[in-house]
């Protein structure tokens, strides 16, 4: 139902441009192609939202040919209101435990990125390390999707503990996976940290443009932030695995 006023509203403002401009625009086939495929993966929320922000330069130009054309300025007004309106509306899960995904993101990228960095240099064989990091990004997966159960049955938000944990979870061990498949697939344990911060790099800039559109905070503040702090933790325990092998003088 929120869709379809959506498109009636689209569409009338779309006949109403044609009779200024007298130019009949045929349907981008790529542009609803690309946001079917952005709703079925990412969700409807985050698709609507996405084109929204079109909808936001749009506006702009809105409000300088209502000079001329005053038609313009019903129609900004419309798409500011309404608009807005029903994308709030929208109420999907994965948006509602979107706090439990973050936290298992975050805590994954900084707790592996940092253990990977220091048995990379503490133990300088991308099996071993590779191994390491699985278990110890599994048994941290488990670990944290127990916590975030306990942590949301004692809320009064409303929302369903086990869906929290499994959120929390699915995300932890997604990151776990991308961070230690380098060092299997890569010989050298310098190239595969190299591409497992890469890959942090990655997740952490998908994640922040989705949180960015869905929730609307500044995006570049929130992915730097992540970064520094990923990497920092990376560097820290470089140093510390690196000063661990000379001190304990452990060779393999």
């Amino acid at each position: 139902e929120i869709l379809r006023r959506i498109s009636e509203d689209e569409r009338r403002h779309y006949n109403e441009w044609r009779e200024f401009s007298k130019v009949e625009v045929p349907p981008n086939r790529l542009a609803i192609w690309f946001y079917l495929t952005v709703a079925r993966v990412l969700g409807l929320t985050f698709a609507i939202k996405l084109m929204e922000r079109n909808e936001e330069r749009a506006e702009r130009l809105y409000a300088e040919v209502a000079r001329e054309i005053p038609k313009a300025e019903e129609i900004l007004q419309e798409e500011m209101e309404h608009e807005a309106l029903l994308v709030d509306m929208i109420n999907e899960e994965r948006i509602e435990y979107i706090g439990s995904m973050v936290l298992g993101l975050n805590d994954a990228l900084v707790e592996l990125t940092g253990a990977l960095a220091g048995l990379t240099f503490a133990l300088q064989n991308t099996r071993l390390v590779g191994l390491a990091g699985f278990i110890t990004g599994i048994s941290a997966s488990l670990s944290m999707a127990a916590s975030e159960y306990l942590s949301t049955k004692s809320e009064v938000d409303g929302r369903d503990p086990l869906k929290a944990s499994f959120y929390t979870g699915i995300a932890y061990v997604f990151t776990v996976l991308l961070l230690v498949v380098p060092y299997f697939l890569l010989p050298g344990y310098y190239a595969a940290l190299a591409l497992t911060i890469f890959n942090a790099l990655v997740i952490i800039l998908v994640f922040t443009f989705f949180v960015s559109v869905v929730k609307g905070v500044p995006f570049r503040r929130t992915w730097a932030e992540m970064v520094l702090i990923s990497l920092g933790v990376a560097l820290a325990s470089f140093i510390i695995g690196l000063a661990a092998r000379k001190v304990l003088g452990l060779e393999f």
